[in-house]
């Protein structure tokens, strides 16, 4: 039987929010939402940690929803970050995602108020019962300082339109747990984790690193469910030290910035409180993407 949420699985990519002179590039938001479409992924994720969702305005964060949606036209599926520590606001976003046209909402934890698990479910249940999008619960405790545990994503997979969890909190038992006792669609939310996630039952990744290689992430996610573990394992021994670079380098996206910046896909711009690459980590992400044959 088809878990809920079947249809994101495969790559989903965590898009970064371009800037330039401090406001958003949505020409080059557009250009990257190409890059992805042409490479063949499944899935955009706008707004999300990689989109530096929390230095975005309300407006910015709504108008970068629209924009990829827009761009995007239908070819490819749209899951927008609408996740807040108000579940007013989140409520706001998942509305607004909805009514633009996007496929389903990546909601996050609710981040720095530490609700009860009880409160991580009235939390998801009060948006899910108010919008008819599919919905994906994001939890990484490493960002929000909880985490939600198993036995509660499994009364929220009670709840008709909770379809996804996207799986950051490293733990290959906690994953194991949800695939048992849910119809959940599972993706692994880190990269150098998506082969042994998938090994347990995940069907994809909400990817970082397929900013810049898309397709690879594509070839690692279908050579494993076509049964092709050699070509799945040789992907992720070649896919991991850049996929280690992004999350041990710095801070998520700093150092998928600075590569998408080498690269000449984007001005390599943050907002504060995100500093760029001191020169010592840029040599290191130098030689990974020499070394990946990317420079």
């Amino acid at each position: 039987m088809a878990r809920k949420g079947a249809a994101f699985a495969g790559l989903s990519v965590a898009l970064v929010t371009p800037f330039k002179d401090g406001a958003v590039d949505y020409d080059l938001l557009r250009s990257q939402v190409e890059f992805q479409i042409e490479a063949g992924t499944k899935c955009l994720c706008p707004v999300g940690t990689t989109g530096e969702s929390p230095t975005l305005t309300h407006e910015e964060h709504e108008r970068v929803i629209s924009a990829v949606v827009e761009a995007a036209g239908g070819r490819v599926k749209v899951m927008p970050g609408t996740g807040s520590n108000s579940t007013a606001e989140a409520l706001r976003l998942t509305r607004w995602a909805a009514k633009e046209g996007a496929d389903a909402a990546l909601m996050v934890a609710p981040y720095y108020n530490k609700p009860t698990q009880r409160g991580f479910y009235e939390h998801y249940k009060a948006v899910a019962e108010a919008v008819g999008i599919p919905l994906c619960v994001y939890n990484i405790p490493g960002r929000t300082g909880k985490n939600i545990e198993p036995e509660t994503i499994a009364r929220l997979a009670e709840v008709e339109n909770i379809a996804l969890v996207k799986e950051a909190t490293g733990s290959l038992d906690q994953s194991s747990q949800i695939l048992a006792t849910t119809d959940l669609t599972v993706l692994s939310g880190d990269d150098s984790l998506t082969l042994p996630l998938m090994s347990v039952g995940a069907e994809g990744v909400i990817s970082v690193v397929g900013n810049i290689v898309p397709q690879d992430m594509i070839t690692l996610v279908e050579a494993f469910r076509k049964g092709d573990i050699r070509q799945s394992q040789s992907l992720h021994h070649k896919l991991f030290p850049l996929c280690r670079d992004m999350l041990g380098l710095a801070t998520n996206p700093i150092p998928i910035k600075a590569a998408m910046q080498l690269l000449g896909r984007d001005t390599g711009e943050l907002r504060l409180p995100m500093t760029p690459l001191e020169e010592m980590e840029m040599a290191k992400l130098r030689r990974t993407l020499t070394q990946y044959g990317l420079s």
